[in-house]
């Protein structure tokens, strides 16, 4: 079940984004050919940006159901490659639905104002970076495609581990640390080359590090939660500063 910003608010917990992320691989196995699984991390950040209340106009709009999620991550009537998370203006005379708990209604888009794109790096992460950092690099000019100057944001989890153990039906792929690497001897590396060729292209870019051997019992640690805490919030702010001045 997804947390909504209700539950977080009971827990004492800031964001929803975070705490949705920790939740792929918190008790739960991990599998990294779920397509739908970046979907409920990107979903999340307008949830974050209405909670703060920091943009009179983002909140009417939100309340209002006149900007929302849009439910099938695609633009009505432009061709481009959907993303993780697309918020835009609601077509006209088509329904805004709100499910309980959250705040941002979802259905369709006609533009995008907030694109976002999130990528995973779980293992393997050098043998899949070129691709990785170039379908991040191709999703900001779809973004951009419903025309307009859309805000995107970039989120990208990185793993720490010192092992880790992947599944793929039947399969399961242990790192070995020779010919399977272990996460923590790529992670460096991946994160250099993510904001050495990437980053650059986002209006916000932001490295989610964290640890999860995806092994009974799938324990899951934040590398430094305080500190991705405020690296968040500060990109969240710089996010509705933007949003205030471009629409």
């Amino acid at each position: 079940m997804l947390t909504t910003q209700r539950d977080l608010r009971d827990r004492g917990v800031p964001y929803l984004l975070l705490d949705r992320f920790q939740a792929l691989f918190n008790g739960v196995v991990y599998r990294h050919r779920d397509s739908s699984l970046g979907d409920s991390v990107a979903v999340c950040l307008p949830e974050d940006l209405y909670l703060l209340h920091l943009s009179q106009k983002l909140t009417a709009r939100i309340q209002g159901h006149d900007r929302i999620v849009n439910a099938r991550n695609t633009v009505r009537g432009i061709n481009a490659r959907r993303g993780d998370g697309t918020f835009g203006e609601r077509i006209p005379n088509t329904t805004a639905v709100v499910l309980p708990g959250f705040a941002v209604g979802r259905g369709l888009i006609a533009t995008v104002e907030i694109g976002t794109e999130v990528k995973i790096l779980a293992k393997a992460m050098i043998k899949q970076i070129d691709r990785v950092i170039g379908d991040l690099i191709k999703q900001v000019a779809h973004f951009r495609r419903a025309g307009g100057n859309p805000i995107c944001v970039g989120i990208v989890g990185v793993n720490y581990a010192s092992e880790y153990t992947s599944y793929e039906r039947n399969a399961v792929w242990p790192t070995d640390g020779k010919e399977y690497k272990h996460p923590i001897q790529e992670a460096a590396e991946a994160e250099r080359r993510l904001i050495a060729q990437a980053s650059s292209v986002f209006d916000e870019f932001l490295i989610l590090r964290f640890r999860a051997r995806n092994e009974p019992p799938f324990p899951f640690a934040w590398i430094d939660h305080n500190a991705l805490q405020l690296d968040y919030a500060a990109a969240l702010t710089r996010v509705l500063r933007e949003y205030d001045r471009r629409f």
